[in-house]
């Protein structure tokens, strides 16, 4: 038999319950995330104990507080690392005791360390390259083992949008390889629907669960950046989702033209909204 507790009216009784010092809670990890305050602290802004907090907050963000200071920290650092700051003065910037304390968050985070963050993509090996698709030119990034990125260009902006691409990994190794291109264009866009491509994507844990989320998203459907916010945490992360979908890496098949505005305008799209209402058609039409 289910227990009463567990069904989905009760689910959302207790996120209702709770919301009001969950509010509190963000609110003060908004203010104070730089400070790296205790779960003693943010409980108190709360009004519950530790322990009741911590069960309260991951339950209704599904995430522990620490996880959630984790990745402000993360976010910020790796912001003054790419503005030229040091690993040291990153890591005091954002609160942290010292590098040592910053690589684990970026490890954690990222699975990569601080310097290797601030070098840009040093060690990365991409063959970049050009094919025709139903949206235009197709700029292809593609890695040893995968497809990293795809982008879309109208006539003669194919090096606007190469260049898109490079900026994401300036220290990286770049090759021109349009063969590769052309097999991944016919992959994706060839007869018979899309064939399985293998993806090798550089990403924070955050920004990849946003991308799965996009996956989600069917054919021919749309869903508002606030749906995917509430579906993956909460409500309140909307901004921070728009951030993820705009870093998508591989246009269409991470179907970030899936996602509209609350008030189901087009918006948003990196490549150019008449690519989007285009692409949005074109799924429609052969749905």
């Amino acid at each position: 038999m289910t227990d009463p507790a567990d069904t989905p009216a009760s689910t959302l009784s207790l996120r209702a319950q709770d919301y009001p010092r969950i509010n509190a809670a963000l609110d003060f990890i908004a203010a104070h995330w730089d400070e790296q305050p205790s779960l003693e602290r943010i409980a108190q802004a709360a009004g519950l104990s530790p322990h009741h907090f911590q069960r309260v907050f991951t339950r209704w963000t599904g995430a522990s507080p620490k996880r959630m200071i984790a990745a402000l920290t993360h976010a910020s650092a790796r912001r003054l690392l790419a503005d030229g700051a040091s690993v040291m003065d990153a890591a005091l910037e954002t609160g942290l005791s010292g590098p040592s304390r910053l690589h684990d968050v970026f490890i954690a985070e990222e699975a990569v360390t601080p310097g290797n963050a601030r070098t840009a993509g040093t060690g990365l090996e991409f063959a970049i390259g050009h094919a025709p698709t139903p949206f235009g030119t197709g700029v292809f990034l593609v890695a040893p083992r995968g497809l990293s990125a795809l982008a879309f260009a109208d006539n003669g902006g194919e090096a606007e949008a190469e260049a898109d691409l490079k900026a994401r990994f300036p220290a990286a190794d770049f090759s021109r390889d349009d063969a590769a291109a052309h097999d991944f264009a016919q992959r994706i866009f060839g007869e018979g629907g899309t064939r399985p491509v293998p993806l090798v994507l550089y990403g924070t844990p955050w920004r990849r669960q946003i991308w799965r989320a996009l996956l989600a998203i069917p054919p021919g459907q749309t869903i508002s950046y606030g749906d995917i916010a509430r579906e993956v945490c909460t409500g309140k992360a909307s901004r921070a989702v728009g951030a993820a979908v705009g870093a998508n890496p591989v246009s269409w098949l991470i179907p970030c033209h899936r996602v509209l505005a609350s008030d189901g305008r087009l918006n948003g799209y990196h490549w150019g909204l008449e690519r989007k209402r285009a692409m949005l058609a074109y799924e429609a039409a052969t749905r």
